[in-house]
């Protein structure tokens, strides 16, 4: 009896610790495939950042036609432990890349239904994010506002007021009586002598800007918009006296372009070219056409001077400049406001100016122009009109000059012409999203935003 009581206690307390074990082991089972999941959680999504940095050597090598979107992913040891998939959606105008929006999902092959789903979007820096660039040694007066990151490659003596960087290529330059150095004397690559900049905000030396870079988007901006965009030739080709072109831009995204057929000069001085006449007054002009900005490439260039006003509509690049004389540069001549419909982002403006783009001396006394202003071989300024004062210039963009900028006149400490009070505003919607064929600061696409989806 008592035998048999110890094989039934043997028994129950046997089947109570197979129970136990069996437990233990399954807990223990269940712990180390919850712990591979949660590796190959976290390995899901290395594979999906993997996948998308996979994309931004193909967009920065110019070889997407050739990057497959699904592609196996590899250990260390060249194992394959998983794979990556990528969905691809593009902003693009006149065949070039704007913006990329790359969707990539990573898994790992020992839990392929576990998932990581990541959404980048990549985009070139452009020249928007600095309210100015110059190639040439400058001095900013008293009265200037600049709200936005400014560098020269040459010299810069900065009496404004700045709220960003102000960054030089030179370690130290040549302070002549043409900048308020008399004598003439070596100073740093940017320096002040009032106390309105923020010193603590001046940098130099730092890398030039290559100003040569932007004469290639002359010739391939034209030939895109020949191709899709709109082409109007010299304007002598349609009439005689054509001098050049009134482009008057229309808040519904189109345009008139005008034949100016009459030009009155402005006596005027410039540091480039001395006492001169200025032939920037239109006295008459003949309706040529109107023209609708195609959306898929709105890219005009003309082929010869232009005077452009309005309000623009979508993201629109205009270039002036003579590629069929090599012996004959173009100029932009500015006399109206320049606006846009929207402010949000949804329209912009990049003018390049094969020379100068010039404020004209019938210029608004009230004056206020937005978007990106490239004078690729000359200067963007307003040149000396005696006894030819306006009140406010604001300027919403960016200007990229190669030669000095000013749009003021003093002489013995007291102004003779130009514009008394300037404001200057760099537009943050332009950096990474601004109209075709417009200079960047970095040819390489990179990450502007990174989002997992779930």
């Amino acid at each position: 009896m008592n035998k048999g009581v110890i094989i039934i206690y043997v028994l129950v307390f046997g089947l109570i610790f197979l129970i136990l074990v069996g437990g233990l082991f399954g807990f223990i089972l269940i712990q180390l495939k919850f712990s591979a999941q949660k590796v190959a959680w976290n390995n899901a999504l290395h594979i999906a950042e993997a996948g998308f940095n996979y994309y931004r050597w193909c967009l920065n090598n110019n070889v997407e036609g050739n990057c497959p979107t699904e592609k196996d992913y590899f250990d260390p040891g060249q194992n394959v432990v998983g794979r990556f998939s990528l969905d691809i959606a593009g902003q693009t105008a006149c065949g070039q890349t704007i913006q990329k929006t790359i969707t990539s999902t990573g898994w790992n092959n020992s839990f392929p239904n576990l998932k990581r789903k990541v959404k980048v979007l990549y985009a070139r820096e452009s020249v928007a994010s600095f309210s100015y660039v110059l190639n040439a040694n400058v001095w900013i007066g008293s009265d200037h506002k600049i709200r936005g990151p400014y560098h020269s490659n040459g010299g810069i003596r900065f009496d404004g007021e700045n709220q960003s960087i102000v960054s030089s290529a030179r370690d130290t330059w040549v302070c002549t009586s043409s900048f308020g150095c008399s004598p003439s004397q070596d100073k740093p690559g940017v320096f002040t002598t009032s106390n309105n900049a923020n010193p603590n905000l001046f940098n130099f030396p730092v890398p030039p800007f290559d100003f040569n870079g932007i004469t290639i988007d002359l010739a391939q901006m034209k030939i895109a918009a020949q191709a899709s965009g709109i082409y109007l030739p010299p304007s002598t080709n349609l009439n005689p006296q054509g001098r050049g072109y009134h482009i008057k831009f229309k808040n519904n995204g189109v345009f008139e372009a005008w034949i100016i057929t009459g030009l009155s000069a402005t006596n005027a001085y410039s540091l480039e070219e001395g006492w001169h006449n200025d032939y920037f007054t239109i006295t008459s002009e003949s309706f040529y056409n109107t023209y609708t900005i195609p959306p898929e490439c709105s890219a005009i260039f003309i082929e010869d001077n232009i005077w452009p006003e309005g309000e623009v509509k979508g993201k629109v690049s205009i270039a002036s400049a003579n590629l069929i004389n090599p012996n004959l540069d173009t100029d932009t001549i500015l006399q109206g406001n320049i606006d846009y419909t929207k402010l949000d982002g949804s329209d912009g403006l990049t003018l390049i100016g094969e020379r100068n783009v010039l404020i004209g001396p019938q210029s608004l006394d009230q004056m206020k122009i937005r978007g990106i202003f490239i004078a690729q071989k000359g200067r963007f300024a307003r040149n000396h009109y005696p006894n030819n004062f306006r009140n406010k210039l604001e300027i919403f963009g960016s200007i990229i000059s190669n030669g000095r900028v000013g749009t003021k006149w003093t002489s013995n400490g007291q102004m003779v012409s130009g514009y008394s009070n300037r404001e200057s505003y760099f537009d943050s919607n332009l950096v990474y999203s601004a109209p075709p064929f417009t200079p960047n600061i970095n040819p390489d696409f990179k990450v502007i935003r990174w989002q997992e989806l779930k």
